[in-house]
């Protein structure tokens, strides 16, 4: 079975999204403490695949995967979870469910710097009876980092040299994915 792995980065996503709602205080208003839930929906991803059925045709497999930690291997951020699936063969018809633990690579997308927003207002000028009337101008330049973006990689950089910084650590982000995940299971 394959796993999407941009199923990884939605969750990715929604636990940056539950976070800001945490910390910005979005949500209901409660004084009773909610009580805790097994798993939460909004953790689970769509995930897809297929295999070879009993008939040589090719099945589906559709399903979701939880995510219940993350972990660094070397340079590699993996998310330990669950995938719950269910086989659909090539007839259509349901061949059986399978719940697994998995391990998956986590994609991180590609961040983007400002590089220059210049916005110029409109200019008239006069010069000797010739005038020249420029409009309101904005130039935005960003950069583009990952891999094959040298010059995006190169200028993400040099922008952000007085900058704290994001997280340079891989292990560093994974500490910070698992505390994530703990406070949105409670």
């Amino acid at each position: 079975m394959r796993v999407r792995k941009t199923g990884i980065a939605t969750i990715i996503a929604i636990l940056v999204t539950a976070m800001v709602a945490l910390f910005t205080g979005a949500g209901p208003a409660s004084a009773a403490p909610a009580p805790a839930a097994p798993a939460i929906p909004a953790l689970s991803t769509p995930i897809t695949g297929a295999f070879t059925d009993a008939s040589g045709g090719t099945g589906t497999a559709a399903g979701t995967f939880t995510p219940t930690d993350f972990v660094a291997d070397g340079t590699t951020l993996l998310a330990n979870g669950v995938a719950d699936v269910t086989l659909t063969d090539s007839a259509g018809q349901q061949v059986g469910t399978e719940s697994r633990a998995v391990t998956v690579p986590v994609t991180v997308a590609a961040a983007s710097c400002q590089i220059l927003d210049l916005v110029l207002g409109p200019l008239d000028l006069d010069l000797l009876g010739l005038v020249v009337h420029l409009d309101r101008v904005h130039l935005n330049i960003t950069a583009e980092s990952g891999p094959g973006n040298l010059l995006g990689n190169l200028l993400c950089a040099i922008a952000g040299l007085l900058d704290p910084g994001p997280l340079t650590d891989l292990q560093g982000l994974v500490n910070l994915l698992n505390q994530i995940l703990a406070l949105l299971r409670g």
